[in-house]
């Protein structure tokens, strides 16, 4: 299994999975033409999809779904309160999954986790595939002992370290987006991640995603100072997701830390 991203972050998320005969897209939060754009950097096309997946209706994560499932006649799976939204309506090839749910895409096998999250049915998905494990996980606003159980034993996990919560009360946010991000149907801070990291099964984590950081509540160096201690620290390569450059492929079966740590996104 190899994993990219083409962005993460409050402007538009997408992430790439591919086992060399599946390939998936978990979001489209970016408009179809950026998609298209990134995914020729990354060396694909958009008609090398063999399905998107949609975590929750947010704008960041579904701005492109439509247009790129219709362009190309892509299957979407996503919940049915995700797909009564607007912003997914005129989807032509949408199969509908409930929170809890496993199923398959080609080779990959799929879970849809149930999260805190203030959309209507959001999931977070893990994805088996190739004898490797990911988890994506973010755009939740508390860690539950479902998640915990659910996302431990991953190979890779892409997490959430969306906010810092002095940033946050001190920013430019007006009050009430201040208590959405920061309270438990919201966004996870630096330290609920690493709590997150604390109470999992990170004993097989050889790459960890640091994503959907805010460009206005959080800094890369303030996730960074969060994971200081964490015991697993010198056993797993660390890479930020970006919303510019999201990062390029890492291949999971090759990953060790040093190797990975140089394919580092900028």
């Amino acid at each position: 299994m190899r994993i990219a991203s083409l962005g993460s972050g409050s402007k538009g998320n997408a992430t790439l999975v591919d086992t060399g005969e599946t390939l998936v897209l978990i979001d489209c939060g970016l408009p179809k033409k950026d998609v298209e754009q990134r995914l020729s950097r990354r060396g694909l096309s958009a008609q090398d999809i063999d399905a998107i997946l949609v975590t929750h209706e947010h704008s960041d994560h579904c701005r492109g779904v439509v247009a790129l499932s219709k362009a190309h006649s892509l299957p979407v799976f996503l919940t049915a309160g995700t797909a009564s939204n607007r912003r997914l309506q005129g989807l032509e090839r949408a199969v509908v999954i409930r929170p809890g749910d496993r199923f398959d895409v080609g080779d990959l096998h799929v879970a849809a986790e149930p999260v805190p999250h203030d959309a209507r049915e959001p999931v977070q998905f893990c994805v088996q595939g190739g004898g490797s494990k990911l988890g994506v996980l973010t755009d939740l606003g508390s860690i539950t002992p479902h998640v915990v159980a659910a996302f431990s034993g991953c190979d890779a996990m892409m997490l959430e370290f969306n906010h810092d919560p002095v940033m946050l009360a001190e920013g430019p946010y007006p009050r009430s987006i201040k208590a959405r991000v920061g309270g438990d149907f919201g966004h996870l801070a630096n330290a609920q991640a690493r709590q997150f990291l604390e109470h999992a099964d990170t004993s097989n984590l050889k790459v960890l995603f640091v994503a959907h950081i805010s460009q206005q509540n959080n800094q890369p160096e303030l996730a960074d100072a969060a994971l200081a201690g964490w015991s697993h620290l010198h056993s797993c390569s660390v890479i930020h997701a970006t919303q510019e450059a999201g990062f390029d492929w890492i291949d999971l079966n090759a990953a060790q830390a040093p190797a990975v740590a140089s394919a580092q996104a900028s």
